[in-house]
């Protein structure tokens, strides 16, 4: 028999060689880019003399294995290196950028998932019906349209006509909460819209496919209402599927804010990549894209354990 220990750790060993892989595509990808960076920061009419100068002092003139030890073994002492756009080191810039990634990720989680959660219970309750076919139309109407696309939307809708929401979210870190909760909820809304679909599509899907069992019949016979067989016992057997996609979900809300923060000029971390992209500031770019992929790694590691401790017959393989 397989321990929740033994499963945990082997998960947990999958996900640092996945991650390792990462480090690897991410380091090789930046360093085949098009373009010399030296010659990109010192300009053009730098001299040889002065380009090959600066490639020394970055390290360019070291062999690429080399390179990319130097860069793992500098991560793996938490230092993640130096800006070279501004000289500032990439640890202390890229902290309150990740806070408010983080916080906006959060923000449009706590909106959503209730949403999702009571939309597929309604949709399952009212299933081929009217209400679940709008349901239906809506939630895959939501999911069709790019996050770019929602954006500009709400913000047409909310900022411009309505003016009861700022349209670009400026936030510092000494914003107070309630302002920080002003200046996000745009973008909230906007993952939240996005994200909406696939948790609520996964609700709805999980409790039908529950409502013919044995146990649904029984308390149905027993005369209880359908909303209290639904939440009191089909919602409960269904949370495993709907864990995992919601921290799927969160994955996705945490590293696909890169649209979503630069149409609202927010300063997150994809904002940060993407400025740091025109800059060719690559150790910026290396650190942003390896946080990123250690997020989406952890979060798909935290889905897969929630799913076998809400399913202990995945513990079983047998």
């Amino acid at each position: 028999m397989n321990s929740i220990g033994k499963i945990i750790g082997q998960r947990v060993a999958l996900g640092a060689l996945t991650l390792w892989i990462v480090s690897l595509m991410i380091f090789a990808g930046i360093q085949f880019l098009p373009g010399d960076i030296a010659t990109e920061m010192l300009g053009r009419s730098a001299t040889p003399e002065t380009v090959a100068s600066f490639r020394k002092s970055l390290g360019l003139d070291l062999p690429l294995y080399l390179r990319y030890l130097d860069w793992l073994r500098g991560i793996l002492h938490g230092n993640f290196g130096t800006a070279l756009s501004n000289g500032r080191d990439i640890g202390s810039l890229i902290a309150p950028r990740l806070f408010n990634t983080v916080f906006l990720a959060l923000s449009a989680a706590v909106i959503s998932v209730p949403i999702a959660l009571l939309g597929g219970i309604v949709s399952a309750l009212y299933r081929n019906t009217f209400i679940d076919r709008a349901i239906n139309v809506i939630i895959l109407a939501s999911i069709s349209f790019p996050e770019f696309f929602v954006a500009y939307i709400l913000m047409l809708l909310l900022a411009v006509h309505a003016g009861i929401l700022p349209s670009l979210s400026d936030v510092e870190p000494g914003t107070s909460f309630w302002m920080r909760i002003n200046a996000i909820t745009l973008p909230a809304l906007t993952l939240a819209v996005v994200v909406l679909a696939h948790m609520m599509r996964m609700t709805r899907t999980s409790i039908v496919n529950l409502l013919g069992n044995q146990y649904i019949e029984t308390a149905r016979l027993k005369g209880m209402s359908e909303w209290r067989v639904m939440v009191r016992h089909a919602l409960p057997n269904a949370l495993a599927p709907i864990a995992n996609v919601i921290v799927l979900n969160l994955a996705y809300l945490i590293t696909g804010v890169v649209v979503v923060e630069v149409v609202f000029v927010y300063p997150g971390l994809g904002q940060l990549i993407v400025d740091s992209v025109q800059k060719r500031d690559i150790p910026v770019v290396q650190a942003c894209s390896l946080i990123f992929a250690a997020t989406y790694v952890l979060l798909n590691l935290t889905a897969d354990v929630v799913s076998i401790v809400m399913n202990p017959r995945l513990m079983h393989p047998k």
